[in-house]
């Protein structure tokens, strides 16, 4: 009987996640065309977080609380790292009140209409094996960064397997430290079985984020990215364990 349930709430959660990307597609149209002053697209992408914040609060498995550091001023640009427990990360992170341009593989870029608005909504995709890419995506970032919004990357690099931490690679530190902009780190618990890998069912998930104070960069150098990685990796990896004991 669970699984029935599961089955069948999971059917509903993607026709809403569907329905939900198909209704966004004018909406986003229309402010593409309207906010042709803002480069940045911001209130385009803002739109389709809402799909996922949609997503999240129609699922009857899930809930979500978010606590720690209040953003006031939505076009104040940070690089925001996460620590990455699941797919459902993406869907839940969109309960965060401001948009990010995310960085992605540049295969869910690739993904018929949902893809296409991540690219018209300012995300930016990497392809992992290729120098050249990466180079690009930076730029990219940089770009959005100028154009204040607020960049999202998972350092990790990839979801972790097991309950640890992977360890953190250095683009998002890099990116951080040659523009200026100040890290915003979040922690994220709760969602490592709200969607299985290789499983399209949702599960249950008690899901929590914590938005931890900026950590600012101004005068740091290259030589200090190993430094600056390590004290945020410990940070989330801190705060993650006292959300678990809440």
């Amino acid at each position: 009987m669970k699984r029935l349930w599961q089955t069948l709430v999971s059917i509903w959660v993607w026709f809403v996640f569907g329905l939900g990307t198909i209704l966004a597609i004018p909406f986003m149209l229309v402010l593409y065309i309207l906010t042709f002053r803002d480069p940045g697209h911001y209130w385009v992408g803002w739109v389709l977080r809402r799909v996922g914040w949609f997503t999240w609060r129609l699922n009857p498995m899930w809930s979500v609380r978010v606590s720690g550091y209040h953003v006031e001023n939505p076009r104040h640009p940070y690089v925001v790292v996460s620590n990455h427990e699941s797919f459902a990360d993406i869907l839940l992170l969109c309960n965060l009140p401001w948009e990010m341009k995310w960085m992605s593989k540049v295969e869910i870029l690739r993904i018929p209409i949902m893809g296409w608005l991540m690219r018209l909504a300012g995300d930016i995709g990497v392809d992992r094996g290729s120098r050249e890419s990466a180079v690009r995506a930076l730029e990219q970032s940089r770009q959005a960064l100028r154009n204040k919004t607020s960049v999202m990357i998972f350092p990790e690099g990839t979801r972790s397997t097991g309950d640890e931490m992977l360890p953190f690679k250095d683009g998002a530190f890099r990116l951080a430290i040659k523009s200026g902009t100040p890290i915003l780190p979040l922690a994220i618990t709760g969602t490592r079985d709200a969607l299985a890998k290789h499983d399209w069912r949702f599960g249950p998930a008690d899901a929590a984020i914590r938005v931890l104070p900026p950590v600012e960069v101004k005068g740091l150098t290259i030589k200090d990215v190993d430094r600056v990685k390590q004290s945020v990796w410990a940070a989330i990896a801190g705060a993650r364990e006292e959300m678990r004991r809440e």
